[in-house]
């Protein structure tokens, strides 16, 4: 028996800020582009793309994963962009340039297209990596800070969301180990060969 394909879903029609603010309870800003904004009912990291390629084939766990242009975002709790600056102090990656950064309080981000509408794919334009689902509440799956002793199963905010401190440690060493890739790219492709 041939395996099947499910037919592609139908495309619903509507406005993605719409979408975004009934389906979620994110608050959005209108406009071309529609941007989330960050600092109500989540966070984002911001580190570069093939840092957050790395970080999710390591199968971290993570909340929702957005990627634009040459940026992967994760998703993470209220409150995770101000606590970055300590947590990379605390795990020894402060003062090292990683690209790692967090958009908080009044931050906005561009909303990709909603998972399962048809939209542009322009190069360069916001796309779900790992996309929210409707009619689950998102927030319980953001990365969060955990309480010393207080954490899930898996090491999370409890009801098994991932840990924070967790996730900006492997972040940390992805973005370090993407510059040392690249710095030695370019050091490899610059430099003469020497036969005797």
């Amino acid at each position: 028996m041939a395996p099947t394909v499910p037919p592609p879903r139908a495309a619903p029609e509507g406005d993605p800020a719409r979408w975004y603010e009934e389906k979620l309870g994110w608050p959005t800003a209108a406009g071309p582009p529609v941007l989330l904004l960050t600092g109500a009912r989540f966070d984002a990291l911001e580190l570069p793309a093939d840092a957050g390629a790395a970080l999710l084939r390591r199968g971290c766990a993570t909340g929702p994963v957005a990627l634009q242009g040459g940026r992967t975002r994760f998703l993470v709790a209220p409150g995770g962009a101000d606590e970055l600056p300590g947590l990379l102090d605390w795990l020894e990656w402060g003062g090292v340039p990683l690209g790692l950064t967090a958009l908080g309080t009044d931050g906005r981000l561009t909303a990709p297209v909603p998972p399962g509408w048809r939209g542009t794919t322009a190069q360069g334009a916001a796309v779900w990596l790992r996309p929210p689902e409707p009619g689950r509440e998102v927030e319980a799956t953001l990365p969060a800070l955990v309480p010393f002793g207080g954490g899930g199963s898996s090491g999370g905010s409890g009801g098994g969301a991932p840990d924070l401190v967790r996730l900006v440690g492997a972040a940390a060493l992805e973005c370090h180990r993407a510059r040392l890739l690249r710095r030695n790219a370019f050091r490899t492709n610059t430099q003469p060969l020497a036969f005797s």
